[in-house]
Parts: C-alpha cells; sequence; structure tokens
C-alpha cells in the first residue's frame, strides 16, 4: 500500500545518528522492493537486525502436488478439515502454480515462535475467529472478514482469540497490490474505487520489546525453512515511517458496483498480483433493468483458472455449495449457472453471497491432500435432469 505512514520515534532525517536513551545508536534498516527503487519503509531497531546467534534447518514446506488428470469442473468440501499446528504449521496448501498458492488453516495450537516469508507476500483471509496480528511495524487487531496483507519480508506472528479461527492463505510469489485502476498518479485512490484509504487500518502503535533472550524467527525462503535464534526480542522497532508495511481490510468494507445489467468479475477485484486477482463478492442489490437475469452468465474462462471460496451457502449460481466449499473451473472450460438457478433468479433483487475469488492466469495444480476433499458429482452438475424441448 503506498501510503505514507509514520508511527513511533524516529529521527528528522533518514541515515543520520538517532541514539537510544543509554547512549548507544538504534539500528536502522531498510525494509525496501525492487532493489531501492520499489515502495520501502525504514525501521530503526534497538538491536541490529542481523545479529542472530544460531541457525538451522527446519525442513521444506513445498507442496506436493498430484497427477493433473482429466479437465473438468471440482467442488472441494473443507468445511470439515480438522484443525492442526499452529498459524504457519497448520497451513495447508490445496492448490498452486508458479506464482501462488491457495491453501486453508485452522489451527489447533499457538505461536511460540515468530515467522518471515522471504519468498512473498503472504494475503490472510480471515474466514472466522479474531485476534492480533503481532510484526516488527506494530500491533494490528484482526476480525472475521478481515483480510490481512504481510509483505515479504515481515517478521509477524498471528495470536488467535478464538479456537474455532479459520483463515484461507494466498502466498504470492510477488507483491499484493491495490489494483492500478483503482490509483491516480499519485497512488490516491480514485472516487470509483470500491473501497478508500478511510477502509484500510495499518498498525496503530509500536509494542516494542527491549528485553533478551532466546528468541526463534522461522524463515521461509526458497521453499525452505530456516529457524534463526536472535539473543534479543524481535519486535524490537522503536519507531518506523514508509510505504512498505502490514495492513488490512475487511470484507464488509467493500462497497459492491452494481447495474442495471449484470456486471463483469472485473467490478468485484480487490487485489493483484503477478498473474493472479483477488476479487470479493459481498451482499449486493441485484441487477435492475426489467429484463436482466441477475446471475452471471455462460463464460469461459479463456486464459485464466477461477477458483471460489465460499464463506456461506448463499450463492444464486451455485447448487450443492456449503460454507467453506472450494470450486476450481479451470481454462479450458466454459461454466455458468447450473440448471434451474437461471429462472430461480428471476425477479430478486437482493443477494446476501459471501465469497472470494481468485483468478489465476496461469493452469493451477491440486496438492495430494486436497484430492481427497474433492465432491466428484460436481462435474455433473449442469446434466439437465430432463431434455430441453427443440
Amino acid at each position: 500500500m503506498p501510503r505514507y505512514v509514520r508511527l513511533g520515534e524516529v529521527p528528522s532525517k533518514r541515515h543520520v545518528q538517532f541514539r537510544r536513551p543509554d547512549g548507544g545508536l538504534y539500528s536502522e534498516e531498510v525494509f525496501g522492493t525492487r532493489g531501492f527503487s520499489g515502495i520501502a519503509s525504514i525501521l530503526y531497531h534497538i538491536h541490529p537486525p542481523t545479529e542472530a546467534s544460531d541457525f538451522k534447518s527446519h525442513g521444506t514446506i513445498k507442496p506436493k502436488y498430484g497427477e493433473i488428470g482429466t479437465l473438468r469442473h471440482r467442488h472441494l468440501k473443507t468445511a470439515g478439515v480438522k484443525a492442526c499446528g499452529d498459524p504457519i504449521t497448520g497451513r495447508q496448501t490445496i492448490m498452486g502454480n508458479a506464482d501462488v498458492s491457495l491453501g486453508l488453516c485452522v489451527p489447533a495450537e499457538p505461536m511460540d515462535y515468530f515467522y518471515k516469508n522471504a519468498d512473498g507476500d503472504d494475503l490472510l483471509f480471515v474466514h472466522k475467529g479474531s485476534g492480533r496480528l503481532e510484526t516488527s511495524f506494530g500491533t494490528l487487531p484482526f476480525r472475521s472478514g478481515d483480510y490481512l496483507i504481510v509483505p515479504r519480508g515481515t517478521i509477524y506472528r498471528v495470536v488467535s482469540n478464538d479456537e474455532n479461527c479459520r483463515m484461507l492463505i494466498i502466498e504470492s510469489n510477488s507483491a499484493i497490490e491495490v489494483p492500478r485502476r483503482y490509483r491516480n498518479e499519485y497512488g490516491q485512490m480514485l472516487e470509483h474505487a470500491p473501497y478508500c484509504e478511510r477502509d484500510i487500518r495499518v498498525p496503530e502503535e509500536m509494542d516494542t520489546h527491549g528485553e533478551r533472550g532466546e528468541f526463534e524467527v522461522r524463515i521461509k525462503a526458497r521453499g525452505e525453512v530456516t529457524a534463526y535464534t536472535y539473543l534479543f526480542h524481535p519486535l524490537d522497532v522503536v519507531g518506523w515511517d514508509g510505504c512498505n508495511y502490514p495492513w488490512a481490510l475487511n470484507i464488509a468494507e467493500f462497497e459492491p458496483i452494481t447495474g442495471r445489467l449484470h456486471q463483469p468479475p472485473p467490478v468485484h477485484q480487490t487485489f493483484e498480483g503477478h498473474n493472479f486477482v483477488v476479487c470479493s463478492f459481498v451482499p449486493r442489490m441485484l441487477d435492475y433493468h426489467p429484463g436482466a437475469v441477475p446471475i452471471p452468465y455462460n463464460h469461459s474462462n479463456l486464459e485464466s483458472d477461477e477458483v471460489l471460496y465460499y464463506c456461506n451457502d448463499r450463492f444464486g449460481s451455485r447448487k450443492g455449495i456449503e460454507e467453506g466449499s472450494i470450486t476450481l473451473h479451470p481454462s479450458g472450460l466454459p461454466h455458468g449457472p447450473q440448471p434451474g438457478a437461471v429462472e430461480a433468479s428471476l425477479g430478486k433483487t437482493h443477494t446476501d453471497e459471501l465469497a472470494v475469488m481468485v483468478d489465476t492466469f496461469r493452469p493451477l495444480q491440486l496438492t495430494v491432500g486436497a484430492a481427497k476433499l474433492e465432491d466428484d458429482s460436481y462435474a455433473y452438475s449442469w446434466k439437465p435432469q430432463t431434455a430441453p424441448e427443440v
């Protein structure tokens, strides 16, 4: 998010002496992207962030993908996925490609360490639960419906308040950003954007730790995890400023764009990354032309795979969907309303659907574990019960 933010104590200029109360220097860190040409923030640490006392391999976390198999529409029932691990080790990858992976996390344990994804950005969609995201930039409280965007390289820990916490995890090899068409040349959100700066939440206060001890930070890089040990608390930042930091947007703050006739899926776009987009389907007024068909028309995603994560079971163009369902409509096949859905939608004025969509511009592959969740009947759900009269 390119908006400038300043929090905590920072000196009057960059790269000048900034001293602790005991007279020693704070340690300055430039947290930047694209080789000093992209967005950046500057953080001021009590201790040098380079001061690690030990490190060791913690194994690989590369997903195991299954065979590509036959081309068909897929429905994965994930409501019964059992809680396991913590908010990092409990992540279960469902599908992915070279640009992005999607998974679920239903944590059973708290995190007793900190985490850094050095391979890309993390987007955590909180389907259920509340808590706080503890980061080097300060604490960011979260609640159900929040999108949490955590930039590459951020040290963080997810602390949940609920036993029923459930998150959709989107891990991107590129930056996750506000769509370019929503911003002017200065980075300000435009009037037609479905959300604006007022809807975005950033850390509002520092939670600076100066204590010493042994603290573990697990760093994911190149698909491997390395556990670093520091002799000081990793959240030792006294202040920072810049444009690169974690932030949150609640899906309820997304203002839907509607029209007299059915609007195409890009009106639901919320974020973008390299070769993929994230969209939000929220409760809204339906199309109001007298002859409108208020659900999606048949369409072929000629260059993209479409994934929908359903936060409830009220999706007008789908049947057999339940809360927590995931559907995959791959490129190469048209898809659209199932039999009876069009007629059932006529005359309706409002929808209560709530879902997160991810469209990828390279094919997705299911993991071995995802195959166990599949509803095999879904691919046949467009088959009519009776043949239409000619």
